[in-house]
């Protein structure tokens, strides 16, 4: 069913519209900014080791990861409302059984969930915004959608600090749940359905499962490498196998999820790999500051949660002047500069050890940290969606979105590895610091390559690229979402 001719601001229908993408979006990324501050508590309270966190951690992003694609196309054919409503109430369910969770066991299954019901979600969101707004009155309406996202990632961990440290960890995940209640009727009643009448062709379901089971094996192998068992080899060797076969099926397949094509841009393919260098930097940074503040330097959940605020605040601020700039002065410097900036502050966060004053110690390298990001996060969107056709521009930030989401998820299975951790390292404010200390130089020489990889490759783009619309970030965990577009306005 086509969408309506668009609906205006500032209208009733229009704020019901905007209520129902805010809430479901925050489900998700409230979920991305608060779990990482929970995590020595859920190990504490679950006698949990560190693959137990990892896991908890990785489970959301591998099925989010494999299955963004996929959600945003069951959207197009069988209605964006339509998917964004199962995606939502899919979520909340699944929050609910990570609220309830009795094991580490149960939590990591509930987060996989978790992560289908995100990938079905995420791309709704901005999809319905696309589909139902006006065309002269989209960019405003996707900038508000994208202004509240920015609050909700900046009250995130101070919200998930307190949320920890008062009603106990579990009510990070139960929080979805009323959330939900909310946004379903509010969406089944007040928002209009769409659908693109151009898709078509079979669903690559062979290329999602393939791609999934890739980055599961993968991502068990690296975190069970410490046991150094044949089982472990095993799984490694059948995930490069699993690898091969998805690139094999998506070259052979009518209509793959991931068209090989698209990668015939030289543009699109560099910032890709830039972004799989940057992301994995942050993945492992955040994952292992959030315990590092509360494990070493003896913050609560709350005062860890609200001492990564300064980023969250820099983002906001600040990346929509930084993607103006990137318009004028091109990517290049921006792409190069920001990863150097956040290399430094990763060798920054080297002076964050027991008793850490946050003015002198953790507050300088947060800021820098902030810095970097603004002049990073937005220009790289911006680039990713400029260096493809504009009828491909939802392609191109779904597949940029995905590949953020596995770089970190890679990052979070890989650093205790490299580092040294074992299992009760988190337990052990020696063990953890030293692991710190060692996680934070592979960090830093990670994002020198990706300034490296963007100083050789990356170029202005065409002038009759597109330019994205949402070019304010909030979120500091993955790039946001753009959906597909056939022209200027076209939904």
């Amino acid at each position: 069913m086509a969408a309506p001719s668009g609906t205006h601001l500032p209208t009733p229908a229009a704020r019901w519209i905007l209520l129902t993408t805010v809430l479901g979006s925050s489900m998700a990324l409230l979920d991305s900014t608060v779990v990482n501050v929970a995590l020595p508590r859920i190990g504490e309270d679950l006698d949990a080791p560190l693959t137990a966190l990892q896991w908890t951690v990785n489970a959301y992003l591998l099925t989010l990861a494999s299955l963004i694609l996929l959600g945003g196309s069951l959207g197009d054919r069988f209605g964006r409302r339509r998917i964004f409503v199962l995606g939502v109430t899919w979520f909340a369910l699944a929050s609910l059984a990570c609220g309830l969770a009795p094991t580490s066991g149960v939590l990591i299954a509930a987060r996989a969930l978790q992560g289908v019901g995100g990938a079905l979600l995420t791309p709704g969101s901005l999809a319905l915004i696309q589909a139902s707004f006006h065309p002269d009155d989209r960019a405003r309406a996707v900038g508000i959608w994208s202004g509240f996202g920015g609050i909700g990632a900046a009250v995130g961990p101070f919200l998930g600090g307190w949320l920890v440290e008062g009603p106990g960890w579990r009510w990070v995940f139960l929080l979805n749940v009323p959330l939900a209640l909310i946004c379903v009727p509010v969406a089944l009643r007040h928002v209009p359905e769409s659908s693109d009448e151009r898709a078509h062709g079979r669903f690559d379901l062979s290329g999602a499962a393939l791609g999934a089971l890739a980055l599961a094996l993968v991502t068990y192998a690296l975190v069970e490498a410490r046991q150094g068992s044949l089982a472990v080899a095993l799984t490694a060797l059948a995930g490069v196998a699993a690898g091969v076969a998805f690139v094999y099926v998506e070259h052979r397949a009518a209509d793959p999820m991931l068209p090989p094509s698209i990668f015939g841009s030289r543009q699109f393919t560099a910032v890709n790999l830039v972004t799989l260098c940057v992301y994995a930097a942050f993945g492992g940074f955040f994952f292992l500051t959030a315990l590092q503040l509360q494990v070493v330097a003896g913050y609560s959940p709350l005062a860890a949660g609200t001492a990564m605020l300064p980023t969250t605040a820099l983002m906001l601020l600040f990346s929509a002047r930084s993607g103006a700039l990137a318009e004028r002065i091109g990517p290049r410097i921006p792409l190069t500069l920001g990863p150097l900036l956040c290399a430094a502050a990763m060798l920054l966060m080297l002076r964050v050890g027991e008793d850490a004053a946050y003015p002198t110690d953790v507050l300088p390298a947060l800021l820098v940290m902030g810095a970097g990001m603004v002049t990073l996060v937005a220009p790289l969107t911006a680039t990713v969606l400029a260096s493809v056709d504009s009828g491909r521009a939802g392609l191109a930030s779904g597949i940029n979105n995905a590949a953020a989401r596995a770089a970190g998820l890679v990052a979070v299975a890989a650093l205790p590895l490299l580092t040294g951790m074992d299992d009760e390292a988190y337990r052990s404010a020696g063990a953890f610091d030293a692991a710190f200390r060692r996680a934070m130089p592979i960090c830093a020489a990670v994002l020198v390559a990706g300034a490296v990889l963007a100083w050789s490759t990356v170029r202005r783009p065409v002038p009759d690229c597109a330019h994205p619309e949402c070019l304010r970030h909030g979120n500091v965990t993955a790039p946001p979402l753009e959906p597909p577009r056939t022209g200027h306005g076209a939904p």
